[in-house]
């Protein structure tokens, strides 16, 4: 007896949504390694920035107490896209009996697109970090002249640099160096280092090599030995700028990663053309609020 497509949907779907799972839980969510993931349940999330206050003065015996005033400073506005793809397997195809076949390997190739798409969202946050303004001070992700109430803030290197023992180091010393929007020290710290996979080989050798990397001298590597980059390094594979490399500070509200809609998969048959239809859909966005969240340098 011919199946039918009703029949043909109840049977294949859940065993299509398993295998879905599987591959799409298959690629690493490299992501997660940089951005911070909140819950969304609106079009857009907005985060207002505040100044903060200056430091407190003298106030001499029998005057007033001083006021100051926090005010905001920019807003920074994540908007969710919806990222979807579907494949049909053809009433003929289901007549010839392909559509077992089909519908695995299809289904295997729509979980591969979909899980790729997030990694290459996410990334673009930082292959467009040194190029497109796109924050709310007008600035870019990376830049050296972020204006602050007090002035002009940066978080990449004043002379732009490969990854070497002098850059690393230097890198430390302007994320220490950090301030508020009221010129406040904020006592930042680098926590983990984002590099492309070309550079994975100097990474390794300037987190954990004992002594100074490419030197006779028997000094010590004061970065592995001081514990400065407490997270080590991890490789982003989807990094295109294969000199680029980030320090993700411990600076709160920096990349965020808002989910709106997780993954979602339906099936279902077309009356018009016999075909089956299954699709995936998920909605997300990826951005930054407080650039001093990370620190970079674009090579030299």
């Amino acid at each position: 007896m011919a199946i039918s497509r009703g029949q043909l949907v109840k049977e294949l779907e859940p065993g299509l949504n398993a295998l879905f799972g599987l591959e799409y839980n298959n690629y690493a969510n490299e992501h997660a390694e940089i951005f911070d993931t909140e819950n969304s349940d609106r079009a857009f999330e907005e985060e207002v920035m505040l100044s903060g206050f200056a430091n407190a003065p003298t106030k001499a015996e029998g005057t007033s107490v001083s006021f100051d005033s926090a005010q905001e400073t920019y807003s920074a506005r994540y908007t969710h896209e919806t990222l979807a793809l579907a494949f049909a397997i053809t009433e003929e195809a289901i007549e010839d009996n392909l559509y077992d076949r089909l519908a695995s390997r299809y289904t295997k190739a729509l979980a591969r697109s979909m899980a790729n798409t997030k990694q290459v969202k996410a990334a673009n946050v930082l292959n467009n970090a040194f190029t497109t303004e796109n924050g709310g001070d007008g600035k870019a992700l990376c830049a050296a002249d972020h204006p602050i109430v007090a002035g002009t803030e940066q978080n990449e290197l004043t002379t732009p640099a490969d990854l070497n023992e002098t850059s690393l180091e230097q890198s430390l010393i302007d994320i220490a160096a950090m301030t508020d929007e009221r010129g406040l020290k904020i006592a930042a710290k680098g926590m983990k280092m984002i590099v492309p996979s070309a550079l994975q080989f100097t990474a390794e050798r300037l987190m954990k090599t004992a002594n100074r990397v490419g030197t006779a001298d028997n000094d010590i590597n004061a970065i592995c030995n001081m514990g400065m980059i407490p997270q080590g390094y991890v490789v982003n594979h989807y990094l295109t700028d294969t000199n680029a490399f980030f320090i993700k500070t411990d600076v709160p509200n920096g990349l965020k990663h808002f989910v709106r809609s997780p993954m979602k998969t339906a099936m279902e048959g077309d009356f018009t053309t016999g075909n089956v239809r299954y699709k995936a859909r998920e909605r997300y966005s990826f951005g930054f609020s407080d650039f001093r969240g990370i620190f970079g340098s674009p090579g030299a």
